[in-house]
Protein backbone atom coordinates (compact mmCIF):
# COMPACT_ATOMS: atom_id res chain seq x y z
CA UNK A 1 0.00 0.00 0.00
CA UNK A 2 1.27 3.54 -0.96
CA UNK A 3 1.17 6.22 1.60
CA UNK A 4 1.00 9.52 0.88
CA UNK A 5 4.94 11.30 1.95
CA UNK A 6 2.65 14.16 3.43
CA UNK A 7 1.26 11.16 5.93
CA UNK A 8 4.73 9.76 6.30
CA UNK A 9 6.24 12.77 6.47
CA UNK A 10 3.87 14.33 9.08
CA UNK A 11 1.30 12.79 10.31
CA UNK A 12 3.25 9.67 11.19
CA UNK A 13 6.04 11.01 13.18
CA UNK A 14 3.84 13.30 15.25
CA UNK A 15 1.81 9.87 16.18
CA UNK A 16 4.31 8.31 16.82
CA UNK A 17 5.82 10.23 18.96
CA UNK A 18 2.49 10.89 21.03
CA UNK A 19 2.04 6.98 21.25
CA UNK A 20 5.63 6.35 22.61
CA UNK A 21 5.39 8.99 25.27
CA UNK A 22 2.06 7.69 26.68
CA UNK A 23 3.84 3.73 26.64
CA UNK A 24 4.51 2.58 30.35
CA UNK A 25 8.09 1.76 29.54
CA UNK A 26 10.39 -0.24 32.03
CA UNK A 27 13.78 -1.03 30.44
CA UNK A 28 16.14 -2.97 32.15
CA UNK A 29 18.97 -2.92 32.96
CA UNK A 30 18.34 1.08 33.73
CA UNK A 31 21.31 2.10 31.98
CA UNK A 32 23.34 1.05 29.24
CA UNK A 33 27.01 1.88 29.47
CA UNK A 34 27.67 4.71 26.98
CA UNK A 35 30.24 3.20 24.23
CA UNK A 36 33.05 5.38 23.00
CA UNK A 37 32.56 3.85 19.70
CA UNK A 38 29.98 3.11 17.81
CA UNK A 39 27.52 0.63 18.82
CA UNK A 40 24.38 -1.96 16.64
CA UNK A 41 21.26 -1.72 18.56
CA UNK A 42 18.91 -4.13 17.25
CA UNK A 43 15.29 -5.09 18.11
CA UNK A 44 12.51 -6.88 15.73
CA UNK A 45 10.69 -6.05 12.86
CA UNK A 46 7.38 -6.39 14.47
CA UNK A 47 8.55 -4.20 17.26
CA UNK A 48 9.77 -1.40 15.01
CA UNK A 49 6.94 1.05 16.90
CA UNK A 50 8.78 1.29 20.04
CA UNK A 51 12.23 -0.06 19.02
CA UNK A 52 13.20 3.17 17.17
CA UNK A 53 12.55 5.91 19.75
CA UNK A 54 14.09 3.32 22.23
CA UNK A 55 17.20 3.80 20.46
CA UNK A 56 16.64 7.57 21.03
CA UNK A 57 16.12 6.97 24.37
CA UNK A 58 18.91 4.90 25.51
CA UNK A 59 22.02 6.62 23.96
CA UNK A 60 20.62 10.28 24.30
CA UNK A 61 23.09 13.00 22.90
CA UNK A 62 24.32 10.05 20.19
CA UNK A 63 23.65 10.00 16.45
CA UNK A 64 21.37 7.15 15.66
CA UNK A 65 21.99 5.89 12.04
CA UNK A 66 19.11 3.55 10.79
CA UNK A 67 19.05 0.90 8.16
CA UNK A 68 16.23 1.06 6.11
CA UNK A 69 14.77 -1.44 3.03
CA UNK A 70 14.72 0.32 -0.36
CA UNK A 71 11.30 -0.77 -0.53
CA UNK A 72 8.49 1.21 -0.86
CA UNK A 73 7.46 0.39 2.51
CA UNK A 74 11.03 1.34 3.57
CA UNK A 75 10.30 4.80 1.39
CA UNK A 76 7.74 5.29 4.51
CA UNK A 77 9.86 4.56 6.83
CA UNK A 78 12.49 6.36 5.93
CA UNK A 79 10.59 9.56 5.65
CA UNK A 80 9.41 9.34 9.10
CA UNK A 81 12.82 8.60 10.61
CA UNK A 82 14.18 11.39 8.77
CA UNK A 83 11.49 13.91 10.32
CA UNK A 84 12.45 12.10 13.47
CA UNK A 85 16.21 13.09 13.80
CA UNK A 86 17.53 9.98 12.39
CA UNK A 87 20.44 9.85 9.84
CA UNK A 88 19.84 7.11 7.36
CA UNK A 89 21.29 3.93 5.20
CA UNK A 90 18.86 2.49 2.36
CA UNK A 91 19.69 -0.89 1.20
CA UNK A 92 19.41 -4.39 2.52
CA UNK A 93 21.07 -7.77 2.63
CA UNK A 94 19.24 -8.75 -0.39
CA UNK A 95 19.57 -4.55 -2.56
CA UNK A 96 22.35 -2.99 -2.00
CA UNK A 97 24.34 -5.06 0.68
CA UNK A 98 28.03 -4.09 0.03
CA UNK A 99 27.16 -0.31 -0.06
CA UNK A 100 24.75 -1.56 3.24
CA UNK A 101 27.94 -2.67 4.73
CA UNK A 102 30.41 0.18 3.81
CA UNK A 103 27.97 2.94 5.08
CA UNK A 104 27.48 0.60 8.12
CA UNK A 105 30.89 0.46 9.03
CA UNK A 106 31.96 4.46 8.66
CA UNK A 107 29.03 5.57 10.72
CA UNK A 108 29.96 3.20 13.37
CA UNK A 109 33.42 4.16 12.93
CA UNK A 110 32.61 7.53 13.43
CA UNK A 111 30.78 6.37 16.51
CA UNK A 112 27.32 6.51 15.53
CA UNK A 113 24.83 4.21 16.97
CA UNK A 114 23.61 2.09 14.13
CA UNK A 115 20.06 1.04 14.24
CA UNK A 116 18.06 -1.95 12.61
CA UNK A 117 15.67 -5.01 12.69
CA UNK A 118 17.48 -7.94 11.88
CA UNK A 119 15.16 -10.06 10.50
CA UNK A 120 14.08 -7.02 8.47
CA UNK A 121 13.28 -6.10 5.55
CA UNK A 122 11.11 -9.62 4.45
CA UNK A 123 11.97 -12.13 7.27
CA UNK A 124 12.28 -14.62 8.03
CA UNK A 125 10.47 -13.35 11.70
CA UNK A 126 12.38 -13.79 14.40
CA UNK A 127 15.77 -14.46 12.70
CA UNK A 128 18.91 -12.97 12.88
CA UNK A 129 20.86 -12.30 9.54
CA UNK A 130 24.39 -13.25 8.99
CA UNK A 131 26.23 -10.17 8.12
CA UNK A 132 25.13 -7.55 10.88
CA UNK A 133 26.79 -10.67 13.73
CA UNK A 134 29.65 -11.10 11.00
CA UNK A 135 30.56 -6.94 10.89
CA UNK A 136 29.89 -6.50 14.59
CA UNK A 137 32.27 -9.71 15.55
CA UNK A 138 34.99 -8.85 12.92
CA UNK A 139 35.39 -5.05 14.15
CA UNK A 140 34.60 -5.61 17.78
CA UNK A 141 31.57 -3.65 17.81
CA UNK A 142 29.01 -3.84 20.69
CA UNK A 143 25.71 -5.57 19.30
CA UNK A 144 22.83 -4.75 21.75
CA UNK A 145 19.43 -6.42 21.24
CA UNK A 146 16.06 -5.58 23.02
CA UNK A 147 13.49 -7.46 23.49
CA UNK A 148 10.41 -5.34 23.46
CA UNK A 149 6.65 -7.09 24.58
CA UNK A 150 3.79 -4.89 25.51
CA UNK A 151 1.00 -5.98 27.62
CA UNK A 152 -1.80 -4.68 25.34
CA UNK A 153 -1.46 -4.59 21.68
CA UNK A 154 -3.08 -4.92 18.54
CA UNK A 155 -1.25 -7.61 16.23
CA UNK A 156 -1.74 -7.63 12.74
CA UNK A 157 -1.67 -10.34 10.14
CA UNK A 158 1.32 -9.77 8.64
CA UNK A 159 4.98 -11.76 7.97
CA UNK A 160 6.30 -10.18 11.15
CA UNK A 161 3.32 -10.13 13.28
CA UNK A 162 3.65 -6.29 13.75
CA UNK A 163 2.84 -5.05 16.68
CA UNK A 164 0.73 -1.35 17.82
CA UNK A 165 0.83 -1.06 21.72
CA UNK A 166 -2.30 0.37 22.71
CA UNK A 167 -1.79 3.77 24.27
CA UNK A 168 -0.51 3.97 27.70
CA UNK A 169 0.18 -0.17 28.01
CA UNK A 170 3.06 -1.20 30.23
CA UNK A 171 5.93 -2.42 27.97
CA UNK A 172 9.19 -4.17 29.05
CA UNK A 173 12.09 -3.87 27.49
CA UNK A 174 14.91 -6.32 28.22
CA UNK A 175 18.29 -5.19 27.20
CA UNK A 176 20.91 -8.21 25.99
CA UNK A 177 24.29 -7.28 25.72
CA UNK A 178 25.81 -9.66 23.07
CA UNK A 179 29.31 -10.83 23.30
CA UNK A 180 29.90 -12.01 20.18
CA UNK A 181 33.16 -14.54 19.57
CA UNK A 182 35.69 -14.09 16.62
CA UNK A 183 34.41 -16.77 13.97
CA UNK A 184 37.22 -18.92 12.34
CA UNK A 185 34.76 -19.51 9.34
CA UNK A 186 31.11 -19.12 7.86
CA UNK A 187 29.75 -22.39 9.36
CA UNK A 188 30.53 -21.26 12.78
CA UNK A 189 28.66 -18.08 12.11
CA UNK A 190 25.66 -19.52 10.45
CA UNK A 191 25.40 -22.23 13.45
CA UNK A 192 26.15 -19.03 15.80
CA UNK A 193 23.28 -17.54 13.81
CA UNK A 194 20.70 -19.65 14.40
CA UNK A 195 21.16 -20.37 18.14
CA UNK A 196 20.96 -16.78 19.07
CA UNK A 197 17.99 -16.77 16.65
CA UNK A 198 16.40 -19.43 18.73
CA UNK A 199 17.54 -17.57 22.26
CA UNK A 200 15.85 -14.84 21.33
CA UNK A 201 13.33 -15.70 18.33
CA UNK A 202 10.10 -15.47 21.18
CA UNK A 203 9.78 -12.51 21.67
Amino acid sequence: MTISPVISRYIIPKALKLLYASLRISVTPMQLPLPEKGAIITFWHGKMITGWLLAKTLFPGKKITSVVSLSEDGRTLADTLEQLGFSLIRGSSSRGGDDVKRNMQSALQRGDIVALTPDGPRGPVNQFKFGTLKLASINHYPLIFADISYANAWQLKSWDHFEIPKPFSKTIVNIHLIDLPEFKNENELQSYTKQLSILHGHA
